[in-house]
């Protein structure tokens, strides 16, 4: 059986915590798009991680964890992240990264800093992680796949073609240094000897794990919002936000997955540029930012401030909708204690037109948000993990959602740690 675990906003929704959860009950669990330029944050028992690369299944010593073909595998940080588990005292978690998986290259950081330097006030607020160039490539089919650092001849000649056409770019467009396909040949190298250990047939293990009726966790990056073609294009990643995709980045069947769980924050928060009709300012927006998480609302990989706001169900019905979600789960619920009342976006003013679908993006940009107010519970909720003791106005308040959301709320997190969580 297949779980797909997603977000359905714009990202930091608290994917990590969830996924870590579940993985607790699978026996394999499948990072399956994206690269390092978003995080999962996890408390377990070994204390406190930011996960970019590795499946958020590395701390249960029965759970293999896959880093799929549709990733963009930047391998200092891959190295790096396992450093810092070996450093905290994490048993070395079985790895598989899949033979098909794609390496992000030095200079797929280079081009996405110069062209965001090239772009100044119209730049997309890109984390220069090299994920624009990673996936421009991948389909323009000058991308390196893992398996190619073993053909040495082969590996070569790709370089020769991929500088060839990158370094007309970098000289008279960003006027930057040229690239030199020897040396990142020798650097590919240095990359071959340090993933070699975890390199293999990862569809394979995969299906004979589905044949063997074990249970696979589909491990999701960012949120709907920032899925190429749904979400609110061009601020959006490039690579497939939606579970869907989870067929294609590891290899198996669509008829495989048979539940898809899409989480949600309590509120909204978004990293980047574009319309995010909810968002709050000033000393209201800093303080939902102070509160919010476990350390604030920074994100996990750029440290840098979230834009913060109230929940949109519109946006989130929508998310839920494209996902295919068939449960929610509602994180940092305990963050909104402070409120004396709390509003939820039902619609959308457009035009002088209130609606409640999601619009595409250049309609998005105009529009104004419809208000519900609810009360607020004034009370500290965190750690709490019977939902019927939650105080009535916060259970008011999830009905609320999930009526607006059509989709059930199956778990409903009170904190940030393992097991702060509470199931209805």
């Amino acid at each position: 059986m297949v779980k797909a675990i997603v977000g359905a906003n714009w990202g930091d929704e608290g994917k990590g915590k969830i996924t870590d959860m579940f993985a607790e009950a699978s026996d394999v669990v499948v990072r399956f798009q994206g690269g390092a330029n978003a995080g999962h944050t996890i408390i377990c028992d070994y204390g406190k991680f930011a996960l970019h690369q590795l499946p958020s299944g590395v701390f249960y010593p029965h759970t293999t964890n896959i880093i799929g073909n549709g990733v963009a595998l930047d391998v200092p940080k891959f190295m790096e992240e396992l450093g810092q588990l070996e450093a905290g005292g994490v048993p070395a978690p079985h790895l598989i990264i899949s033979e098909r998986t794609q390496l992000l290259m030095p200079y797929h950081v280079l081009q996405d800093t110069y062209e965001e330097e090239r772009l100044a006030g119209n730049a997309f607020g890109s984390t220069k992680s090299g994920i624009a160039p990673f996936y421009s490539d991948k389909y323009a089919k000058i991308g390196i796949q893992v398996c190619e650092l073993y053909d040495e001849t082969l590996l070569m000649d790709r370089l020769e073609h991929v500088c060839t056409i990158k370094n007309v770019l970098f000289e008279h467009l960003y006027h930057k240094p040229l690239l030199d396909p020897k040396e990142l040949f020798q650097l590919l190298m240095g990359y071959r000897e340090q993933i070699s250990p975890f390199v293999g047939d990862a569809l394979t293990f995969v299906r004979s794990a589905l044949a063997d009726g074990r249970q696979v966790l589909l491990e999701g990056q960012l949120g709907s919002m920032k899925d190429p073609d749904f979400g609110i294009y061009p601020y959006t990643t490039s690579s497939h936000t939606l579970a869907a995709f989870g067929c294609i980045g590891v290899g198996i069947s669509p008829r495989d997955i048979r539940d898809i769980v899409v989480v949600t924050k309590a509120y909204s928060s978004a990293v980047g540029a574009g319309a995010f009709v909810s968002e709050l300012f000033g000393e209201e927006a800093e303080e939902l930012r102070r509160r919010g998480g476990d350390a604030g609302e920074y994100g996990a990989t750029t440290g840098r401030p979230r834009r913060v706001g109230w929940f949109d169900a519109v946006a989130t019905r929508y998310g839920c909708m494209v996902q295919g979600a068939t449960e929610v789960v509602l994180t940092a619920i305990d963050c909104l204690g402070y409120l004396d009342e709390i509003k939820v976006c039902t619609g959308y003013e457009i035009d002088g037109k209130v609606t409640r679908d999601f619009p595409v993006p250049p309609l998005l940009a105009r529009a104004k948000p419809v208000y519900e107010t609810l009360p607020g519970w004034k009370c500290d909720i965190r750690g709490e993990t019977d939902y019927q003791k939650l105080p009535e106005a916060a259970r008011t308040y999830v009905d609320f959602l999930e009526n607006q959301i059509g989709v059930p709320i199956s778990i409903v997190s009170t904190g940030p740690k393992r097991h702060e969580i509470t199931r209805r």
